[in-house]
């Protein structure tokens, strides 16, 4: 065994990122190097995201941990999607399926057979070709079928979860495999005279650590990356505007529905995340547009049960670290980077941030072109999410606000525009690399926000009219039916995963 192995790392921070790099770290390193990690109770954590998407079922079973479990520990719920409200334009919504929309029957893709339906006069929304919204639509739930021939398998899903309970989960998970958990704030960073690299920490009562490899969860003050190392930030403010939050849960009220709504507002827009017990709700808004007293009333006066404690309010810039690997120093979760909580994309970027560095798993030598390709991945990813997040802003008719008349207008970044342009003119989805939102969610983006395509393919006009009609009819008729027999989303949990009832306040 090579005398530079790494023996010693240290992990700032606790919360779900902190919490879900140690449990990774404890699984895969097997006790061959020790693990530690530093937070405190005095500062907490923001944890607020408590909206994912489906990969992090991967990174859950790759821990073996038990799906009905988290649920009830989490006191978690089922996600099949999001629904858009008053996006495009008010009165408008649409919703974004995890899964494909009509499963292609054809080379040519589903959805061009679908524009051309409607070019002839069929007005069927785009979302009942979806096997998730047929589901979601009337609130029901069951897991995919794994037999592909089936519509019961067109679909996928991911949790809503309290993020607080989740990362004490992964806690319990992670001090049973020997991480070691060390209460306390830092105080110092010290480094080393010859490279720069973290040699140590300091703790605010004297003690100290030292390690080999040291990982920042600490938040957005991004403690060892940024105020330590001065990585440098890139600030996409000026794409993606909110740089605000209020955050509020309240007692269960409306539907208990199996997917999470986001509703556009004058100055931003507000999310619906429905728990076992509670929903999830905050109002994400730019502060150039709104106060944050306002904000706050708005968003209690928009709620769906009784407040469960005050609005929590946020401030955040979107944007990311220069480098996210930086020396011996790898930062993870919002010490990386902002993208704002439209798409649930926070916990998936600590997830593949993760699976990235045990990849390339360095020794103590910290060979630069893994550093470099590491940070070339990562860039590229947040990349990718950040166009993604544009595109909602950017494709709207409302002209009601101040804010929405700047997102109309505002210049995106080339590789959006082009993509945006491809799709305008003749329905074509274009993707740059491994994106994580693949064609079907751009799709729906696309027709959501109202970006019509001015034809459809002309290869659907050699196909038969007839035969491809009736073949999407079908599988809406199929979709439809198959859901119906499902039991409810709360008949579901209630069945297989029910969290105990909250005790007292």
């Amino acid at each position: 065994m090579s005398t530079r192995n790494i023996r010693k790392v240290c992990i700032v921070g606790g919360g779900s990122a902190g919490w879900m790099t140690a449990a990774a770290l404890a699984f895969t390193l097997r006790g061959s190097c020790k693990v530690a990690l530093v937070e405190s109770e005095e500062i907490g954590i923001v944890g607020v995201g408590e909206a994912t998407i489906p990969p992090i079922k991967f990174f859950n079973q790759t821990l073996g941990i038990d799906e009905a479990d988290f649920i009830r520990a989490t006191h978690g719920s089922f996600k099949l999607g999001i629904q858009f409200v008053d996006w495009a334009r008010l009165g408008h919504s649409y919703f974004h399926p995890f899964g494909p929309f009509a499963r292609d029957f054809d080379p040519v893709p589903a959805h061009q057979f679908w524009l051309r339906e409607r070019a002839l006069g069929d007005r069927t929304p785009l979302d009942d070709q979806s096997m998730a919204w047929a589901m979601a639509s009337r609130g029901r739930f069951e897991r995919p079928s794994p037999d592909r021939r089936r519509i019961e398998s067109a679909f996928d899903y991911a949790y809503h979860f309290d993020a607080a309970l989740y990362g004490q989960y992964l806690r319990s998970y992670a001090e049973a495999r020997g991480v070691v958990r060390h209460e306390g704030k830092v105080a110092d960073v010290a480094l080393r005279g010859e490279d720069g690299f973290i040699e140590r920490l300091h703790l605010a009562d004297s003690r100290t650590i030292e390690a080999d490899l040291f990982v920042d969860c600490s938040g957005f003050r991004g403690l060892l990356i940024e105020q330590a190392l001065g990585t440098g930030y890139e600030d996409w403010t000026h794409w993606l505007p909110c740089d605000r939050a209020m955050a509020v849960p309240c007692a269960p009220g409306g539907l208990f529905t199996p997917y999470t709504r986001s509703t556009a507002r004058a100055a931003g827009w507000q999310w619906r995340i429905p728990l076992q017990h509670r929903i999830g709700n905050g109002y994400v808004y730019s502060s150039a547009h709104i106060s944050d007293d306002a904000a706050a009333d708005f968003l209690l006066a928009n709620l769906d049960g009784e407040p469960a404690a005050d609005p929590r309010p946020l401030r955040f810039t979107t944007g990311r670290r220069k480098a996210f690997w930086n020396k011996n120093c790898v930062a993870l979760g919002l010490a990386a980077g902002f993208m704002e909580p439209l798409e649930s994309t926070s916990l998936h970027l600590v997830q593949t941030g993760i699976t990235r560095l045990l990849s390339m798993w360095p020794d103590r030598d910290f060979d630069s072109l893994g550093i470099a390709e590491f940070n070339r991945i990562t860039t590229d990813e947040y990349a990718w999410i950040r166009d993604f997040l544009i595109l909602h802003y950017h494709l709207t008719e409302r002209d009601d606000s101040p804010l929405w008349r700047d997102c109309r207008a505002m210049r995106v970044p080339d590789p959006l525009q082009y993509k945006i342009d491809q799709f305008r003119a003749h329905g074509r989805l274009v993707a740059s690399g491994f994106e994580l939102f693949q064609n079907p969610s751009w799709l729906a983006v696309h027709i959501g926000q109202l970006n019509w395509p001015g034809r459809y393919d002309p290869l659907t006009d050699e196909r038969d009219t007839e035969a491809a009609a009736q073949h999407l009819a079908a599988l809406r008729a199929g979709a439809a039916s198959a859901a119906e027999a499902m039991p409810g989303h709360g008949a579901f949990i209630h069945r297989h995963c029910a969290a105990p009832p909250p005790g007292p306040r």
